[in-house]
């Protein structure tokens, strides 16, 4: 137990991407932090966060299982501080028809992306709202907004991600917990790899920088706004078109864009 006066975070999916940079944007922001990955580079992040001059713990646990949820929270709890600030980012996908995509994947996607998420929601949320204060950010997506054809169950999640966000919004509404949906586009993270989409077009081409994207992201959740497209302007442009276009469009599009083969990998993505 720690008896900072500086107030604390927890982050998820912290050891790189946008994960890291939302800490990074906690840290630099006079934040303690619990960071947690399932990965090796947890600790080599937490330590860089450290430098930051705040507390750091780093939490290495799997989050695709009901343990190593447990295992973050009872981490959380050992620390015998409130938590201020959560940003719920943990996330993966899988690209590929749906037909040819193992069961177990699109299991995964669901258990990280959505049953942890609500999970950790919903231990947080009643003890912020017990303290009547509190911020979460949920990293949603533009995915969210279209339907995801080679990416079937990945933008579902996103979108059941979105809904849950603002419902919990609503409910809260007059409380002093916020929740913010944090919705970025493609972004320049170990996402694309992780997923195997590296020869699609949306793997290959440009994608918005993860520093910018958590920068806007901590920034709508300390203003307490309700959601967030983050990113470059052709990704905030991208979402306001995706309220009008029909699903169909979008659906056509998004299939051009993640479609095995349809981009050409860089020299990084050589096997």
């Amino acid at each position: 137990m720690t008896t900072s006066t500086r107030p604390f975070a927890v982050v998820t999916g912290a050891s790189s991407g946008i994960g890291y940079e939302l800490a990074r944007e906690f840290a630099e922001h006079g934040f303690d932090l619990l960071v947690n990955a399932e990965d090796g580079g947890l600790a080599a992040a937490a330590e860089e966060l450290r430098g930051h001059g705040v507390a750091v713990t780093d939490v290495r646990a799997d989050l695709r299982t009901h343990h190593g949820v447990d295992t973050l929270w009872s981490a959380i709890a050992a620390t015998g501080r409130p938590v201020d600030a959560a940003a719920l980012n943990a996330g993966v996908g899988r690209g590929g028809p749906f037909l040819d995509t193992g069961l177990d994947d699109e299991f995964e996607i669901i258990d990280v992306n959505i049953t942890a998420t609500v999970h950790l929601a919903k231990r947080l949320l009643r003890e912020m709202a017990a303290r009547d204060e509190g911020r979460i950010l949920i990293t949603s997506s533009i995915a969210a907004t279209m339907p995801g054809p080679f990416q079937a169950v990945y933008n579902a999640s996103k979108s059941f991600l979105q809904s849950f966000a603002q419902a919990l919004q609503n409910e809260l509404k007059d409380t002093g917990v916020t929740v913010t949906a944090l919705m970025p586009g493609p972004t320049d993270t170990d996402f694309f790899r992780r997923a195997g989409m590296q020869d699609t077009k949306v793997g290959s081409g440009h994608k918005d920088d993860p520093a910018q994207v958590a920068r806007q992201g901590f920034d709508a959740l300390m203003a307490g706004k309700d959601k967030i497209i983050a990113g470059s302007l052709k990704t905030r442009a991208q979402g306001l078109a995706n309220k009008v276009l029909p699903d169909s469009a979008k659906a056509g599009t998004h299939r051009r864009m993640a479609e095995p083969g349809s981009g050409v990998p860089g020299p990084d993505d050589a096997a």
